[in-house]
């Protein structure tokens, strides 16, 4: 069944109602096939940026719809529920425009922004490397000013989109001074000394390239640093806050069509002479799958309600991605259950469900960063 939403504006519900056709006709037909092939949608994130999806929370002046983050976000769950791969390249692309939306310069975003917000450039955020996932600070990518150019070595991993984006938001070590040596360089794929690996061999979002990115001596010229020398660690973790929120709506959307796959799998399925969602030991499962849905869905609601605001959100975005990415693993889980044997097989989409749910629960920070922020924010009260 469909989520129930309450949207702010009529507008809003235009909008979403978009979405949902496309998400049902384009996407959802595709995903099966396309995962089972490990094939790249490119097409349809072309698709999506034609109609306006590429840029929702970002300025009506640089291509984008201005929306609040409350509608943004119900809009990547919708798209995620009918295929992950192309909900959490749009979280992806909307995190790398972040960088060049919040802290570049006006010319900057006058260059650069309304192709990435339009549709006409692809994202991926650069920031992990193999010895630097969880502690950030730790990046050793180093890039050195000569001249006009900065000159980047060193290889990032687990980037989304690795090999197929146009621009990568890329966090490099321009000082030894700790987190406060990283900086933000905006490189275009282009750029000579620039490649990836070959793409690494995933669980689940097969669809979705995720691969390392080498750097060997690439100039990336210094009018494309965004923010200041140094700056480079705040600008990333401010991405994350917003990022979290986007994963926590992906989590949900998933969630939900594992749910609603569930029911009408319980509906249509009988033993005993009557159908398995009568039976008490389904019917609880479903109602404790449809609790979680709806729980994790309000949670990141209230972040993003809090950010819409203006208010201070850095926990209540920890706690949505926790929440949802951990209730997303719980419902996929279940929903096989309720399947069965058929709920083990590629005949029925539960079983790829539950392989895609396991990785949002370590992508944009672990789940055990997530606790450790909690804490410590707690202990700041």
């Amino acid at each position: 069944m469909p989520a129930e939403r309450l949207l702010p504006t009529a507008e809003a519900e235009d909008l979403l109602a978009l979405v949902t056709e496309i998400a049902r006709d384009e996407l959802k037909p595709r995903a099966a096939a396309d995962e089972e092939a490990e094939r790249f949608p490119r097409d349809l994130f072309t698709l999506i940026g034609k109609s306006g999806l590429l840029g929702l929370p970002y300025a009506e002046r640089w291509g984008g719809a201005e929306l609040p983050y409350e509608v943004y976000l119900q809009v990547l769950e919708e798209i995620a529920s009918a295929w992950m791969t192309v909900g959490v390249g749009l979280s992806v692309h909307t995190m790398s425009c972040y960088a060049l939306a919040h802290y570049g310069t006006d010319e900057q975003r006058d260059r650069w922004l309304p192709d990435m917000l339009g549709g006409e450039l692809l994202g991926a955020y650069a920031l992990s490397e193999t010895q630097a996932g969880s502690d950030a600070a730790a990046l050793a990518t180093r890039a050195r000013l000569t001249g006009e150019d900065y000159l980047v070595t060193g290889t990032k991993a687990w980037i989304t989109h690795a090999g197929v984006a146009d621009f990568y938001t890329t966090m490099v070590r321009t000082s030894d001074d700790g987190g406060h040596g990283v900086s933000c360089l905006l490189v275009g794929s282009s750029t000579p000394g620039l490649s990836a690996a070959p793409r690494e061999r995933k669980m689940g979002l097969t669809g979705s390239p995720t691969a390392q990115l080498i750097f060997d001596r690439a100039p990336v010229p210094a009018e494309r640093r965004i923010g200041d020398e140094g700056a480079g660690l705040r600008i990333a973790l401010s991405s994350l806050s917003s990022g979290r929120l986007g994963i926590a709506a992906c989590a949900v959307g998933l969630a939900q069509a594992a749910l609603d796959e569930a029911v009408e799998y319980a509906k249509g399925r009988s033993q005993f002479g009557r159908p398995i969602i009568e039976f008490q030991g389904v019917e609880f499962l479903l109602a404790d799958m449809a609790a979680t849905v709806g729980s994790a869905r309000a949670t990141y609601l209230d972040a993003a309600r809090r950010r819409d605001r203006g208010l201070d959100f850095q926990r209540q975005s920890s706690i949505a991605k926790l929440v949802a990415t951990d209730g997303a693993m719980k419902v996929t889980t279940d929903a096989v259950q309720v399947l069965g044997g058929a709920g083990y097989t590629r005949d029925f989409p539960v079983e790829r469900y539950l392989r895609e749910a396991k990785v949002p629960q370590i992508f944009e920070g672990t789940n055990q960063i997530q606790r450790m922020l909690i804490a410590r924010s707690l202990r700041a009260t």
